[in-house]
């Protein structure tokens, strides 16, 4: 899943079909909002497509609540097939303004990218979760400006890696570091020889249990 930046349709791995570009419908969104506001004769047919893009998140929703409902994957596809007639519709018309114009070829030129998920529940609509996922070494970047040699390159890329594994885990980063590092300590300022009882999916229940359970009781840092 990715944005519609022009290197990636370029990728060798693309054209010769090894992998499928899956386009992002929040970034399809963000162009009829800048219409809807840029050009206030336009506002009324931006909002009319941005109305269009919610019915298809709302059927696809429920598409996803109930994938056992035939009924429920019908009508994300009529949707989806109304959504095209329209759009072909209006890039057919000659008096089509050019913002819009500009929008809906964008629109026609991305769309097989754009429904890949209607076929295959698990594509998600939108890359907004791997986008806020990355906020984090992002907003970072700016702010330590970035690495200014190899290994601390590799150093963060480790961390950001550990950290986001630990969260799917659900274990409070900073208590499973706090007691990593003290074992680190605890060994003569080395890593354990052992590391795979420090591993998520092979922690002890009762380890797993008091990691989670200080992590929803642990009081906020408010310094």
């Amino acid at each position: 899943m990715v944005d519609r930046y022009s290197a990636y349709k370029a990728m060798l791995q693309v054209k010769n079909g090894t992998l499928i570009l899956v386009f992002c419908w929040a970034h399809v969104r963000r162009d009829f909002v800048r219409v809807g506001k840029g050009w206030p004769e336009l506002k009324s047919w931006a909002l009319e497509w941005l109305r269009r893009i919610r019915d298809l998140y709302r059927w696809n929703r429920q598409r996803l609540a109930h994938p056992a409902d035939p009924a429920a994957q019908a009508g994300l596809k009529q949707v989806v097939a109304a959504m095209k007639q329209q759009l072909d519709t209006e890039l057919a018309d000659p008096a089509l303004r050019m913002p819009a114009r500009k929008v809906l070829t964008s629109l026609h030129e991305h769309w097989s990218g754009l429904t890949h998920f209607v076929d295959d529940p698990r594509i998600p609509m939108d890359n907004n979760l791997s986008e806020r996922r990355l906020r984090g070494p992002a907003l970072g970047r700016k702010n330590y400006y970035g690495s200014g040699a190899l290994w601390s390159g590799r150093l963060a890329a480790t961390l950001f890696s550990v950290l986001a594994t630990l969260k799917l885990w659900q274990i409070n980063p900073r208590l499973w570091l706090n007691w990593y590092l003290q074992r680190c300590a605890e060994a003569g300022s080395q890593v354990p020889n052992d590391i795979e009882p420090f591993l998520p999916w092979n922690l002890s229940a009762d380890m797993r249990t008091k990691l989670r359970m200080e992590m929803a009781t642990q009081k906020p840092d408010t310094g």
